[in-house]
């Protein structure tokens, strides 16, 4: 057993999927140029003014090493090598096929994802489904980000592995969230859909499995995660899903109809930014979870409020319903639905952004333009909470009103 898990942690194994998919380092990648040849196995074999350029640009590389931090030189080697006196990525990709598939499916766990197509579920689908993913996708997502914190595991080293992105790599790995979120979104809309509109099940399954394995995929390719943080993430949220699964009802009741629900909805999850485990040094992985966190108890309170309000804009019954035919008007009004509903939250996140941050910096004497004054907690924390607590009071709340208003949304269809 412990072979197996050595081995799915191998970072040789994600080197493998990477060599699989056409991704490589540009050290190891063949470049013809008029002082080098390439051999048969796709090496550079150097002649003797390549050879005696690469030990020049050594020595110098060398020297500069020396006036620079450990990160510096880290990024330099990665990120600066040169080609003929020119800049070049550290990488080479060979199969531009594989390279958008993964990438873009990496963005499917990223903030632009869940800003986009969790209210676009709310405003052209049913805000029931929405509220169902928005509950799973916080609770996975704050299991994994905690888990990732106190386990400390690292991520696959570089080199070997070529790594697509920056901003996440000073986080620990196991599990892959990515995979998580993935996992639950994709199976939670799933089995919640099945309640409230008919469809082909098989065809919803294998749109779910195809969207988990991309994600999961995509964390290899990226070099951001080992096999083994990959299958952790899905077990994990397989299970959160399979034992919470029996409660979705009764937690959908108590949101929406218990007086005291609003209050829990927006202190617990400000208890539990505020109290995220400490490290060392500093993570992405506080902030990325205030922002879950802060979005979940924004969207909860709009939804008790929509509750007491009677407009909750849901599908009518009796369930399952039968989906209307998508007719050029139909997909008109849900485009312009999306873009409207997405500059509303664009510029809500902007805008408390700026003012939160700045008033917060007042407070505790900083530059809101220094960003390691933003990455204190005491700043950190409230800002990001009070921006995302915005966007999903708006996102619950105000953008169908909006759609009502100018006339991209039947109300009598949908309440």
């Amino acid at each position: 057993m412990w072979r197996i898990i050595t081995y799915l942690n191998s970072p040789e194994l994600v080197v493998g999927f990477q060599r699989l998919c056409g991704l490589v380092p540009a050290e190891s990648f063949s470049h013809v140029n008029q002082n080098g040849l390439v051999n048969a196995n796709g090496s550079v074999k150097e002649t003797p003014v390549t050879t005696h350029r690469r030990k020049a640009e050594q020595v110098a590389n060398g020297s500069r090493a020396h006036d620079s931090n450990s990160n510096y030189k880290s990024a330099n080697l990665q990120n600066d090598n040169k080609v003929e006196g020119h800049p070049r990525p550290h990488y080479v990709v060979k199969n531009w096929l594989f390279y958008f598939l993964f990438v873009t499916s990496a963005t499917l766990g990223h903030e632009i994802f869940y800003i986009t197509f969790l209210p676009c579920i709310h405003w052209n689908l049913d805000p029931f489904l929405c509220r169902r993913l928005v509950n799973m996708w916080v609770v996975v997502m704050y299991i994994g980000q905690v888990m990732k914190d106190v386990l400390k595991l690292p991520r696959p080293p570089s080199p070997p592995v070529v790594k697509l992105e920056t901003r996440v790599d000073a986080e620990y790995g196991m599990p892959s969230t990515h995979a998580m979120a993935a996992t639950a979104i994709s199976f939670t809309l799933l089995l919640s859909a099945e309640e409230r509109v008919q469809f082909p099940f098989e065809l919803g399954l294998a749109v779910a499995v195809l969207m988990s394995v991309l994600v999961c995929l995509s964390r290899l390719y990226t070099g951001m995660h080992s096999a083994l943080d990959v299958i952790c993430g899905v077990a994990i949220s397989a299970f959160i899903i399979a034992v919470s699964y029996p409660y979705w009802g009764t937690i959908d009741y108590l949101q929406l109809h218990n007086p005291v629900a609003p209050v829990v909805g927006m202190v617990l999850p400000l208890f539990l930014a505020y109290t995220y485990p400490e490290l060392d040094h500093y993570s992405t992985t506080r902030g990325d979870t205030t922002i879950i966190l802060a979005c979940s108890a924004g969207c909860s309170v709009g939804y008790w409020v929509n509750e007491r309000l009677g407009l909750t804009f849901y599908l009518t019954g009796p369930f399952p319903v039968t989906l209307p035919p998508l007719t050029l008007a139909a997909l008109g009004c849900g485009f312009a639905r999306f873009v409207i509903g997405v500059l509303m939250l664009v510029l809500t996140r902007q805008t408390v952004r700026f003012v939160s941050l700045r008033v917060l910096c007042w407070i505790f004497g900083a530059s809101a333009s220094d960003p390691e004054a933003r990455k204190r907690k005491e700043i950190e924390v409230p800002y990001k909470f009070t921006t995302y607590v915005a966007i999903g009071l708006v996102n619950s709340i105000l953008v169908n009103r909006l759609f009502v208003k100018m006339g991209l949304w039947d109300l009598g269809d949908s309440v």
